[in-house]
Order: structure tokens, then sequence, then C-alpha cells
């Protein structure tokens, strides 16, 4: 794998934005020259965690192309992901007279970029923004494809909108700075590509764990572009979520129920994680997959010191339960779930029924005998 990578989106055939993969800032200059932000303010927005390690770099670099460089940190982690918090951004940006010619930056992982995608979606009814993501969940899911949004109340991601960035800059170096638990947190959604849509990539992250939690530089590379090319193709051919883009969903249904019934006491890609065994297991349930390969897929999950289960946690069935139905997926009655047809290969699904889904989550809660 080279040095750097460049991934272009495109609408209708037409670029729109590249993700540029680099291991450093170095390529960032040439970027920022290609927004052209002379004359330009941009508002560096970012977490209290993140802006120890990567603020003051960036802002040494973006501070010699625009005319004016502000920065808004909000306290880390995801009860900041709400509007409360886009209200006071909303604020800086009115006392700081940013208009519709003026950009935001994402630094941050994947509360940060939801967070200032949606106010850059809804700032003046919308203003350029770019993702520059800082872990590797961000990396590869949430700061490609435009979706962005803050949860409301306990209800995750309930209120959002589409809003594409100019440009999503990787530089992989950030990931250096990742504990182990927001490492594995992106792998997550890294082993859902594979199983959604690849199933040799499926296998080598099977194969690879001890490379990639070694953060071996070249396998963390090819790591990052292979799911970034998979979420590339994903988000090209349903832009708004209408069809396929739901397949990116696998393993969110049920995880975000946990997410929330945890008072998001886990990570997201830990939830995920065991939203992807307890969807494997309803696509046991509908003759997709044999047992054996639903525990095969627990143990690719497992070796990447990721959830599996909720054994610890005293989370009655039935409140999961509820909480599945109160997601943003539900259509009337139906929950468009994402299943297994096979390992490499999902299906859309809005037939499973409410005795099924508490099945499934049965499966993850082996304590509690329903």
């Amino acid at each position: 794998m080279n040095n750097s990578e460049r991934i272009t989106i495109k609408e209708d055939n037409k670029p729109i934005y590249d993700i540029v993969l680099a291991r450093d800032y170095n390529l960032l200059q040439e970027e920022l020259k290609a927004l052209s932000l002379t004359g330009r303010k941009v508002c560096i927005v970012t977490d209290s965690n993140v802006s120890k390690l990567h603020l003051s770099n960036l802002l040494e670099i973006v501070k010699d192309y625009a005319r004016v460089v502000e920065t808004f940190t909000f306290e880390a982690g995801e009860k900041s992901k709400n509007l409360s918090v886009v209200s006071q951004l909303y604020e800086k940006l009115i006392q700081s007279k940013f208009d519709r010619n003026d950009m935001l930056f994402a630094l941050g992982g994947g509360v940060v970029g939801d967070l200032t995608g949606f106010a850059a979606a809804t700032y003046l009814r919308g203003i350029p923004f770019i993702q520059i993501p800082t872990t590797l969940l961000a990396c590869v899911d949430s700061s490609i494809g435009g979706k962005t949004g803050v949860d409301f109340k306990a209800y995750k991601n309930m209120v959002g909108a589409f809003h594409q960035p100019k440009l999503v800059y990787i530089n992989l170096s950030h990931l250096n700075t990742l504990e182990e638990r927001q490492l594995v947190n992106g792998m997550g959604e890294v082993i859902k590509h594979g199983l959604i849509k690849d199933l040799n990539y499926y296998h080598t992250l099977k194969a690879g764990y001890e490379s990639l939690l070694n953060k071996e530089p070249s396998v963390i590379m090819d790591v990052v572009a292979h799911s970034c090319v998979i979420k590339k193709e994903v988000v090209e051919a349903d832009p708004t979520e209408k069809g396929i883009r739901a397949l990116l969903n696998f393993g969110h249904t049920i995880g975000h129920a946990v997410e929330r019934c945890l008072d998001f006491n886990l990570l997201h890609g830990e939830c995920v994680a065991i939203g992807m065994v307890a969807a494997s297991y309803l696509s046991f349930m509908r003759g997709n997959l044999n047992l054996q390969e639903v525990e095969e897929i627990k143990e690719t999950i497992s070796s990447y010191h990721l959830p599996i289960a909720l054994e610890d946690k005293e989370i009655p069935a039935e409140d999961i339960l509820e909480a599945v139905y109160h997601d943003k997926k539900v259509d009337g009655d139906s929950i468009k779930f994402i299943l297994l047809k096979n390992k490499g290969e999902a299906v859309i699904d809005s037939t499973v029924t409410r005795e099924e889904i508490k099945r499934a989550i049965e499966y993850i809660l082996p304590h509690d005998k329903g």
C-alpha cells in the first residue's frame, strides 16, 4: 500500500468530494489550497480530548490559508451530542459573524463529526464543512457519506440531515494516540463491512487481528482504505438511504437499543458488535446461517476484544425490545432489519417479528430467561 490514497465519492457519476488517506498532514496544504479558503473564516470544532492532542497542529497549518481561524471545543463523549451543544456552536458562529462562504472543520471522532456536520447543514440553511476524523470508527464510517445528526434525549441520532462534506482528510497518525479500547471500537464497523459486502475481506480480518491490534501501519492503511471503498460504493448507490444504504445498519438496530439502555456507557462500536451477534442469531433463526457460522462470527468479533454479550449487565430483554421499537428505522409496526443471507451478503427484511427480536436479545443476555 502507498503512503497515501485518494478515493473519490461521486453523485450521478460526478465527483463531489475526495477521501484522502495519508500518514500525516503533508497533503493537507494542497487540499486547503483547492478549497479556496482565502478571505474565508474557519471554525475548527473538536472535543476536550482531541483538542489536547491534535488541535494545535491543525491550527498551525490552517492559519496560513484562512482569513480567520476560530475554535469551538465541547466536552468529549456521546452525552454532548445534543441540541444544546449545537446551540452553543450556533451562538459562536453568529457572534463571529460566520456567513455562507465560511467553513467548519470537524476534528475528532464520530460525535464531533456528526454534530459539526449537523450544525453545518442547518446554520444559515447550510454552510460547507470538512471532516478530519481522529478515530478508526470515524475514519471508516461516520465521516463518510454525509449523514449528520444529534441525539434527542435518550433517542440516538433522532435529529439530523444529509449534508455532504467538501473533503474527508484521514491522517492515520492520529490513530497512534488511541488506546486499545478506542481502536477496537472502530473494528465493530470494519467487521460489519466484511460481513455485509465482502467475504474475502471478512476472512482477512478474521485472520489478521494480531497485526491490527499491534497497529502495524500497512495493515491500518489497508483496513481503512478497504472499508472506505466499501462505504463509498454503498453511499454512491444510495446517497439518502432510500434502499441498499440501509445494509450499513447491520447490527445497529439492537446495538442502538443496547446503547440507549446502558445510557451510552458502552462505546458505539462495542454496541454494534453485540448487535451484530444478535442479528447473526436472527439470521440463523431465519435459516440463512447455521449455528457454527454464528459461533465463528462471535469468535471473530471477540478476537478484536469486542464484547459479544451483556452477561454482566442487568438489563431486562423487554427494556431493550422497547428501545428497539423507538428506533428511527421503525416503519409503522415493522422494523427494517438487516440480516445476513450469507456471510459477506446482507439483505433487508421488514418481516422480523417482535418475538424473534426478543429471542435474539435473549441470545445476547444469557442470564435473562425471558
